[in-house]
């Protein structure tokens, strides 16, 4: 039984039953108004005691179907596929390995000495490099950082300025490491339904005017979908923006060198709390994770105090590798060629698709392509699978619950290979 007087006493008893096992994950919680009045207390008083329990990740709130003890334990959907499947493989989410570039020629460039602490945490060379890839795309002064990759930098950035409970809002679908990123951090993931030219900016301000804290959006090779911002519906969020200069906004452009559509900038300059990151994890591989940021100098602060308390800094070898692949003549034709041949694989399916009467976006980019469906992706994937064909069902990447599609990673698709891939689709969704 809860008893208490105060929110802190409510709270605490509810916190100690569930460490204590008495109340297990996905019970329902008495409702505001019953333990208000067994409890002889005002409702406000077991409402905050309820958003205390939310803001602490122990329980959630299900709006009319009450509040929850959340299962933190709930394993988080993750990208990638166990190595040695028998199936083809189409719903990793990875680069190539035969794309990425040798980097045993980058090892074998560069000087290995010992850095100790006290060192400067980004290297002179790639600082200078760092600033002026960025400054094409911005117009306002900033600071560079090195994070760990995208989700390392995305997930300090969040917790140096918001707390639990903190509303974010993000592309609905969206990707997945995002979606976990803010979960695991106790912040509250919204959804921003969009197209094939990026984020409604029309529900993108209904999530803005009911506060949201930070928006994240994905500029290029959005993940689930390829979609991209359009340099219209960019035009768009960036007025928008300019109305909320207290909102985060972090942009991830992943996918970068490899994109072959233009970099639109979303961030004015009237945001205080900005950054635009950009990985090497697709071009170099996942094992190779460095991210470059510009942020405003506060956030620039704030992300290296984070990393001061953890690593201190990206490994100085990491750093003289990725210099050394990007400033390389050969290196760098190999990111292009992997460029490029990316670009052809998308075609290929595309029109493969197509040919077998599954129109689908004609705008694409990144690995991935989005063939959206009528109902729940189960049946799909599982028919494909038993016909040699590993694809991804779409509702892992929806907040909303209706994001019922097929992600298809085209990364290895053989150019043979995609018109069997399309006939088997096809057939199966005639039925």
């Amino acid at each position: 039984m809860i008893v208490g007087k105060t929110a802190s006493d409510i709270f605490e008893q509810i916190r100690l039953r569930v460490q204590s096992g008495e109340l297990c994950p996905g019970d329902t919680l008495p409702s505001v108004r019953d333990l208000a009045l067994a409890l002889d207390v005002n409702r406000n008083t077991v409402a905050s005691a309820y958003k205390r329990l939310t803001d602490a990740g122990i329980a959630e709130s299900r709006g009319r179907n009450g509040t929850v003890i959340r299962d933190n334990a709930a394993p988080a959907q993750q990208e990638g596929t166990p190595p040695g499947l028998a199936l083809i493989d189409l719903a990793g989410g990875n680069p190539s390995p035969v794309l990425l570039p040798d980097m045993s020629i980058a090892l074998s460039r560069i000087q290995l000495k010992p850095r100790l602490y006290g060192e400067p945490p980004v290297g002179d060379e790639i600082g200078r490099y760092g600033r002026a890839w960025f400054a094409e795309d911005i117009d306002v002064p900033f600071e560079l950082t090195l994070s760990s990759g995208a989700v390392d930098a995305v997930e300090r950035i969040l917790c140096s300025y918001l707390i639990g409970g903190d509303r974010v809002a993000v592309e609905d679908p969206c990707f997945l490491s995002s979606i976990s990123t803010i979960r695991n951090n106790r912040f509250l993931p919204v959804g921003v339904g969009m197209d094939e030219e990026g984020p409604d900016t029309g529900l993108l301000a209904e999530q803005l005017a009911s506060g949201a804290q930070a928006v994240i959006i994905t500029p290029r090779a959005h993940n689930p979908t390829g979609w991209g911002l359009s340099e219209q519906r960019a035009g768009e969020i960036r007025e928008l923006l300019i109305q909320y200069p207290q909102v985060l906004v972090i942009v991830d452009d992943h996918f970068s060198l490899l994109s072959t559509c233009r970099y639109h900038h979303v961030i004015p300059p009237t945001t205080r709390h900005w950054a635009l990151v950009r990985s090497t994890s697709k071009f170099l591989g996942p094992d190779l994770r460095l991210a470059f940021v510009a942020s405003d100098s506060e956030t620039a602060m704030r992300l290296q105090q984070r990393l001061n308390a953890g690593t201190n800094w990206v490994s100085h070898i990491l750093q003289d590798m990725v210099l050394a692949t990007l400033q390389s003549a050969e290196l760098s034709a190999s990111i292009q060629q992997a460029k490029e041949i990316y670009h052809s694989r998308r075609k290929v399916l595309l029109s493969a698709l197509a040919d077998c009467g599954i129109e689908i976006s004609s705008r694409h980019d990144g690995l991935n392509l989005w063939v959206p469906l009528r109902g729940q992706s189960a049946p799909v994937v599982m028919q494909m699978a038993q016909r040699g064909w590993l694809v991804r069902g779409g509702e892992a990447f929806g907040l909303s619950g209706d994001c019922n599609g097929l992600r298809i990673t085209v990364s290895d698709l053989k150019e043979e290979s995609a018109g069997i891939f399309a006939e088997t689709l096809a057939a199966l969704l005639k039925h």
